[in-house]
C-alpha cells in the first residue's frame, strides 16, 4: 500500500470518527432541549395538580355538608319550604358534579404528570449517556489520531529503509568496486612490477652484481610501499586494533590519521576505562564515527572535530560535533537525497542494536551527532 493512501484512509476515519462525534453531540443538545421543555411542562402540571388536590378537599368537604344537609331536609322536609328544599338539593347535586370533575381532573394531571416524570427521566439518562459516549469519542480520536499517526510515521520508516536497502546495496557495491579499483592500481600494480624486476635482477647478477643490488633495494622500497597501501586498505576495511585492542584505540588511530591527512583540529575525549564491548556494537559505533567523521570533512567544511565518548552502567554515549556549514536534518532525514544515505544507514546501525541516534544540524550551526546505545548486563 502506497503512503499517500494510507494517509487518505487514516484521514477519512478520523472525521468519520469526528462525524460521529458531532452527530452524538448533537443528540446530546437535541435531549438537553428536550428535558428543559419537558421539566418545564412537569412543573406546571405538578402545579396544576397541587392546586387541584386542595380544590378537591375543599370540594369534598362542602359536599359532605351538603349531603348532610340534604338528609336533614329530606328528613324534616314538613317543616322547609319546596323552594328551600330545592336549593338544598340543587346546591347538594352541584357540589357532587362539581368534586366530580376535579376529581376527574386530578386523574388526568397524575396520569400526564407519571408520563412526563418517566420522559424526563429517559431524556436525562440519554443526555447523560450522549455526553458520555461524547467523552468516550473524543478520547478515542485522540487516542487512534495518535496511534493512527504513530503507524503512519512507523510505515514511512519503513518505506525509508525500503528505499534504503537498494541504496545500501549500490553503496556496498560501489565501494567493493573502489576496494577493486585501489587494490588493482596500487598493489597489484606494484607486486606485477616487482615480478618483472625480479625477472631483470636475475639477469643482472650475472652481468653487474652491484646494479642488481641497487635494484633488489629499490624492490625493497616499493614492496614497503605496497604493504602500506595493503594495510591502509584493510584498515578501511575493518581496522585489525577493532578487534585486537577494541573501540578506542582503533577510534584514536583512525581520528589521529583525519587529523593528519587534513589538518583539521580534533579533539577527543574518552572514557579513561578500556572497556570492550560486543563486536557487533563496536563495529556499529567504529562505523558511524567514521561516517560522521568523513561526513565533516567532506560535505560540511568542518574545521573542527569533538568526539566524545562516555560509558556508564547503563550504556554507552557517544557525540560527533563539528563546527561545519550543517544542514536541515529533520527535512533530510525525512525526504533523504542519494547523499545523505549515510545518515539514514548510521540510524539504521543504532536502532537494529536497540539505540537511538539523534542529529542535530542546522544550516551556518554546525552538526552534532548522538548516540546512546544501552549496555547488556
Amino acid at each position: 500500500m502506497q503512503l499517500p493512501s494510507l494517509e487518505k484512509i487514516v484521514a477519512d476515519t478520523l472525521a468519520t470518527i469526528e462525524n460521529s462525534k458531532n452527530q452524538i453531540y448533537e443528540i446530546a443538545e437535541t435531549a438537553r432541549s428536550e428535558s428543559q421543555r419537558v421539566n418545564k411542562e412537569l412543573r406546571e402540571i405538578q402545579q396544576q395538580v397541587q392546586f387541584t388536590i386542595k380544590k378537591v378537599d375543599k370540594l369534598e368537604v362542602l359536599e359532605k355538608k351538603a349531603r348532610l344537609r340534604l338528609m336533614e331536609v329530606s328528613k324534616n322536609y314538613m317543616d322547609y319550604a319546596d323552594e328551600e328544599v330545592r336549593q338544598v338539593y340543587d346546591r347538594a347535586r352541584q357540589l357532587q358534579v362539581e368534586l366530580g370533575s376535579y376529581r376527574e381532573r386530578e386523574n388526568q394531571l397524575r396520569l400526564r404528570r407519571d408520563e412526563l416524570e418517566r420522559s424526563l427521566h429517559k431524556l436525562l439518562i440519554t443526555v447523560d449517556k450522549a455526553e458520555g459516549l461524547v467523552t468516550q469519542v473524543g478520547v478515542a480520536l485522540d487516542y487512534l489520531g495518535g496511534n493512527l499517526k504513530w503507524i503512519n510515521d512507523e510505515l514511512e520508516v519503513v518505506n525509508q529503509r525500503r528505499q534504503l536497502a537498494p541504496r545500501i546495496i549500490q553503496a556496498q557495491e560501489e565501494e567493493r568496486r573502489r576496494v577493486a579499483r585501489e587494490i588493482h592500481d596500487g598493489p597489484a600494480q606494484s607486486l606485477a612490477n616487482v615480478v618483472m624486476r625480479t625477472e631483470v635482477c636475475e639477469k643482472m647478477l650475472d652481468i653487474d652484481k652491484n646494479a642488481a643490488r641497487r635494484e633488489l633495494q629499490e624492490l625493497r622500497a616499493t614492496v614497503k610501499n605496497s604493504l602500506q597501501d595493503v594495510r591502509r586498505i584493510i584498515f578501511a576495511l575493518r581496522p585489525m586494533a577493532l578487534d585486537d585492542l577494541g573501540l578506542i584505540p582503533a577510534i584514536s588511530r583512525y581520528l589521529e590519521n583525519v587529523k593528519k591527512q587534513h589538518k583539521l583540529n580534533i579533539e577527543m575525549d574518552f572514557s579513561e576505562e578500556r572497556w570492550r564491548l560486543d563486536s557487533v556494537s563496536e563495529v556499529a559505533l567504529f562505523r558511524i564515527i567514521q561516517e560522521a567523521a568523513q561526513n565533516a570533512v567532506k560535505h560540511a567544511k568542518a574545521d573542527k572535530i569533538k568526539v566524545i565518548i562516555e560509558e556508564n552502567e547503563q550504556s554507552i554515549l557517544v557525540s560527533i560535533r563539528d563546527d561545519g556549514v550543517g544542514f536541515a536534518s529533520e527535512e533530510v532525514l525525512k525526504n533523504p537525497k542519494p547523499d545523505s544515505y549515510g545518515l539514514l544507514g548510521m540510524k539504521e546501525r543504532v536502532e537494529v542494536l536497540g539505540g537511538q541516534l539523534t542529529i542535530m544540524s542546522k544550516p551556518g550551526r554546525g552538526t552534532e551527532i548522538s548516540v546512546h546505545l544501552p549496555l547488556e548486563g
